[in-house]
């Protein structure tokens, strides 16, 4: 299928713009606090208030509706493990929370280059492990980078009461070595230059690439794993190591849901503002976590 118009229209604008890979972290970091613009009108929501979690990990609670029973869904925002932040993310959050009628506490989780693997995952878990104990049906959700911290928390929560976990384009292939790398390399967005540095940004030297804590689409058993909704994007780098992340999920008897929507980008899950394809992904991924938690 080609590029939807609207995503050939939103790629078109964005010609004038430095590369990505020409970007420091400063730089990088600014754009994508700057990119919310593209998620719309900010909704308003009944409650929203930041809060520290345990092991100072600061977060932001959105709940859509009074009451303290809310279901709750942990989300990490993407950008590669350098960039992104509660602010990046704030519009695309209380969408989510509005469509799945959820609680959505959003984590400001430590950033490389300054914070490298694993302080993430670390400020990932101790997340989770807050959350399951607050009484509700708990979720784990995130885009890109996020998703890969959803999935590893989910790895590490495996068997207990975690009900589900929403990954959006995962980036979960520290080799970088799928197909679609190649195939979507460049034009569409963030491509392979990009997916790699923010790996090279997130390990330290000598990482294993293939250490699952990092990049769980090599975690040897994935049996027993929380349901998931895996969603890809035709047009990118990522989508191939995602599908088979859900290949291997569904291989091992898990409950898994696949959607890969057709003629998008990475990233384009929080443009609801500028793209009726990320409008209905904000409502499928809201629908599915209403299924699961309520």
């Amino acid at each position: 299928m080609p590029l939807d118009p609207e995503v050939a229209a939103y790629l078109e604008t964005q010609r004038h713009l430095p590369p990505r890979s020409s970007l420091d972290v400063a730089a990088t970091r600014e754009r994508m606090r700057r990119a919310v613009v593209l998620a719309g009108p900010v909704p308003e929501l009944a409650r929203v208030e930041d809060r520290m979690l345990p092991g100072e990990v600061r977060a932001r609670d959105y709940r859509p509706s009074a009451g303290e029973t809310l279901p709750l869904a942990v989300y990490f925002h993407g950008g590669r493990f350098f960039s992104g932040d509660l602010e990046s993310h704030d519009t695309t959050c209380r969408q989510l929370a509005l469509a799945s009628g959820c609680r959505i506490v959003a984590v400001d989780y430590r950033l490389a280059p300054e914070h490298r693997f694993p302080a993430s995952v670390d400020d990932a878990c101790i997340a989770v492990d807050w959350a399951l104990q607050q009484g509700a049906p708990v979720a784990v959700a995130g885009d890109s980078a996020g998703a890969n911290l959803a999935a590893v928390a989910a790895r590490a929560h495996r068997g207990g009461d975690l009900r589900c976990q929403l990954l959006i384009y995962p980036m979960i292939d520290a080799t970088c070595s799928s197909a679609s790398y190649v195939e979507f390399a460049e034009g569409y967005g963030p491509g392979a230059v990009d997916m790699r540095r923010g790996w090279s940004e997130y390990l330290p030297p000598g990482a294993d690439f293939r250490d699952p804590a990092a990049s769980p689409l090599f975690t040897a058993d994935v049996r027993g794993a929380a349901p998931a909704f895996v969603l890809t994007a035709e047009f990118d780098t990522l989508r191939d190591e995602g599908e088979a992340y859900a290949r291997k999920l569904i291989e091992s008897g898990n409950a898994v849901e696949v959607r890969r929507y057709l003629g998008t980008i990475h990233g384009f899950f929080t443009m609801q503002g500028i793209l009726r394809v990320a409008r209905e992904a904000v409502s499928e991924a809201g629908e599915y976590l209403r299924r699961m938690l309520t």
